[in-house]
């Protein structure tokens, strides 16, 4: 079992509070510890959702996949005692996103793409933020500034 943790960089242009809804699915490439083979394809993980391990007495998991190489069974499950943060970085700097706990896997990148939502100077909400180009700019009326997200990046590290 290893734990992993996501954190995230972004240039924040008159925004704040980078962050992911609850129920947000996460994109993740999958490295097999088994036999070392990356899945070439993201995967999808929703902390909402739990998957009964087999084999197990009522154990459960967010995401349970088994490698196409080598057909070993592997599973990952979100920290709970880890909730999402949001992004409040210093510009360019990482910052902590999530923890999760793996078995038999690691995941090796992270696709931003889905509604993430960011809070401007001046209080007003932008609840659909897309970064799936790894990028977002718009127009903050209350503080009549120009709101953007740029450069954003991500790495995965041991917890």
């Amino acid at each position: 079992m290893v734990r992993l943790l996501l954190s995230i960089k972004a240039e924040l242009e008159n925004v704040t509070d980078l962050e992911v809804p609850q129920d947000f699915d996460f994109f993740f490439k999958v490295k097999c510890n088994s036999c070392h083979e990356d899945h070439q394809k993201f995967v999808s993980l929703n902390r909402n959702e739990s998957f009964d391990l087999p084999g197990s007495k009522g154990n459960t998991a967010n995401f349970v996949w088994r490698c196409g190489y080598c057909k070993r069974e592997s599973s990952a499950k979100f920290e709970d005692s880890y909730a999402l943060k949001p992004y409040n970085a210093e510009n360019g700097q990482f910052g902590p996103l999530l923890q999760i706990e793996c078995r038999g896997l690691e995941f090796i990148d992270f696709d931003p793409r889905g509604v993430w939502k960011c809070k401007g100077m001046k209080g007003s909400v932008f609840p659909e933020v897309d970064l799936e180009d790894g990028e977002w700019n718009d127009y903050d009326e209350k503080a009549a500034l120009p709101v953007g997200i740029s450069d954003f990046g991500s790495k995965w590290t041991k917890a």
